[in-house]
C-alpha cells in the first residue's frame, strides 16, 4: 500500500494531467455530436477487433471438433450416397435408408508408406470397431485400398500402390472393364489393364470402380486417362491412370462395409463347388 501512495505522490502531475485530460475530452465528446460520433465509430472498430480476434482464437482451437462433426457428416452423406448408387443401377435391390447395403465408418491415417513395392497405410480403427479385413477404404476424392490385417484398436489397408492390388475397375462412359495394377513407379499414377482395343479410349475419361467384386459399389472415383498403348498381342490397350487422391498425404478416410458380402461369397462358393 506504501508503494502505491510513493508512486502517486511521485507522478502527481502527470497523474493529475492525465485526469483533466481525459476530463476535458469526455466533455469535448458529450457537447459535440460529430466527436461523439467519431468516438463511438472507433471504439465499435476497437471493439469488433478484439471480439474478431478472441473469435479466431476460439474456432482455431476448436478445428479438431468441428473436422470431427464434418467428417460424420460426410459419413451419413456418402452412406446414403453409396446406397443410392446401388438402387438407380439395380433396381430389384432394396436400398431404403434403414434397411442399406453399405455401412459406412471413418477413420484417420496415422502411417502410410507410397514409395516402396508394396505400400500399406495404419488407420486408428480395429476389430473393436467392427472392422475386418477386405473392407474397403476411399476418401471423398476416391479409393484407397482394401484393409488386409486389423488388430483390436488399429487396421492395416493395402493400398493400391501395392503390386499385390488387383482391382476391377471401367471406363465411366463405355463400360469396358479391366484389371487396375500399379506399376511400383510413380504414386500419382496407376494401370488399368486388359481393356479391349474395340474400346473408345480417350485421354482424359474417368476411370471408376467396375462393382463386380463385394468390396467397392459401382461408381467410386479413381482417376483420369493420361495416356495409353496397346499391349505386345495387339488386343488390348494398358492405360496410365492419373489418380484423382494424393496418395502421399491421406487424412481422413471411409470405410466401406458390404452388408451382403458374407451372403454373397457363401453364393460364390457354392457355386464353384
Amino acid at each position: 500500500m506504501q508503494q502505491i501512495i510513493n508512486f502517486v505522490i511521485r507522478n502527481k502531475t502527470f497523474l493529475l494531467f492525465f485526469l483533466l485530460f481525459s476530463v476535458a475530452l469526455a466533455l469535448t465528446i458529450q457537447s459535440h455530436s460529430y466527436h461523439r460520433s467519431k468516438f463511438i465509430n472507433s471504439a465499435n472498430s476497437i471493439t469488433g477487433g478484439v471480439y474478431g480476434l478472441s473469435n479466431s482464437i476460439d474456432r482455431y482451437f476448436g478445428l479438431d471438433k468441428e473436422n470431427r462433426i464434418l467428417a460424420e457428416e460426410n459419413k451419413r452423406l456418402r452412406e446414403a450416397l453409396l446406397n443410392l448408387n446401388v438402387s438407380v443401377s439395380d433396381s430389384s435391390i432394396d436400398t431404403t435408408y434403414s434397411d442399406r447395403i453399405y455401412r459406412v465408418k471413418t477413420a484417420e491415417v496415422y502411417k502410410n508408406s507410397y514409395s516402396m513395392t508394396n505400400n500399406y497405410l495404419t488407420i486408428n480403427k480395429g476389430r473393436n470397431d467392427s472392422i475386418k479385413e477386405d473392407f474397403g477404404v476411399i476418401t471423398s476424392k476416391g479409393i484407397v485400398g482394401i484393409i488386409d490385417n486389423t488388430s483390436a484398436n488399429y487396421s492395416r489397408v493395402l493400398s493400391i500402390l501395392s503390386k499385390k492390388s488387383r482391382i476391377n475397375a471401367k471406363i465411366k462412359l463405355t463400360d469396358h472393364r479391366g484389371s487396375l495394377k500399379w506399376d511400383g513407379r510413380s504414386p500419382h499414377y496407376t494401370q488399368l489393364e486388359d481393356i479391349s482395343t474395340f474400346a473408345p479410349v480417350k485421354v482424359g475419361d474417368t476411370i471408376e470402380t467396375g462393382g463386380e467384386s463385394s468390396i467397392f459399389p459401382k461408381g467410386i472415383g479413381i482417376g483420369v486417362v493420361e495416356s495409353f498403348e496397346k499391349d505386345m498381342s495387339g488386343d488390348t490397350y494398358t492405360i496410365q491412370v492419373k489418380l484423382f487422391n494424393d496418395m502421399t498425404n491421406i487424412g481422413t478416410i471411409y470405410i466401406l462395409e458390404n452388408l451382403d458380402r458374407t451372403e454373397i461369397i457363401s453364393l460364390e462358393n457354392d457355386s464353384n463347388e
